[in-house]
């Protein structure tokens, strides 16, 4: 990994030299190369896109609180950064993310585990939920979204759970079993919040989309 960074300096190096690469009068080499390994630091991959699903649904409420008053479930807190794959903030972002409850059922009359944020001003998004369940036909944990914002290609992605079953404790060699799961970026660690409460999880998960 050292030797590739080092590769790349040098030849970028070397295209400043050669005159291949310049920039504005009053930049100096070291200022060309600050810039450029700044904005490699700051570089994504896109988010991989995942399926829509057969069960998503127009309409969601703008709420970034799905959970009700002792309704079963492990509460669980989704949340991430909106970026590009520069790692530049995206303003403006709607995230619709829906998911089926706790025994594996998806609300297809009303709006319950469904939410369409309109983020606005804000680069992050945050909510509250539970844990999803299974169901026979996809039985592994997931969280749909659907991500659209200004100058960006809409992302269709999903969420899935380190902890789960599914993965029998290795998602790195389980993850892609049965051909339930594209991509093990898709899968995030669970983390155990300790608020000397009821048992709490979160999970962190960034959107990173590609300019149009």
């Amino acid at each position: 990994m050292i030797n590739q960074a080092l590769r790349r300096r040098e030849f970028l190096e070397t295209c400043i030299v050669r005159g291949l690469l310049v920039g504005a009068a009053a930049s100096s080499q070291v200022h060309l190369l600050a810039a450029w390994e700044e904005a490699r630091a700051k570089a994504r991959k896109p988010t991989p896109p995942e399926d829509l699903g057969p069960f998503y649904k127009k309409g969601a409420p703008n709420t970034a609180n799905l959970r009700v008053a002792r309704e079963p479930g492990l509460p669980l807190r989704i949340s991430g950064r909106i970026l590009d794959t520069r790692g530049d903030s995206v303003h403006g972002a709607r995230v619709e993310l829906w998911h089926a409850d706790q025994r594996g059922f998806y609300d297809v009359q009303g709006y319950r585990y469904r939410a369409k944020l309109a983020l606005d001003g804000a680069t992050d998004y945050q909510v509250e939920t539970i844990m999803p369940g299974h169901y026979p036909d996809r039985p592994v944990q997931h969280v749909h979204y659907l991500i659209t914002a200004p100058g960006c290609k809409p992302l269709i992605t999903q969420l899935y759970f380190a902890t789960d079953p599914f993965f029998e404790g290795d998602p790195e060699k389980n993850y892609a079993k049965s051909g339930l799961v594209l991509h093990r970026e898709c899968v995030r660690p669970v983390t155990l919040l300790d608020e000397n409460t009821s048992p709490r999880s979160a999970v962190a998960f960034d959107l990173i989309l590609e300019k149009d």
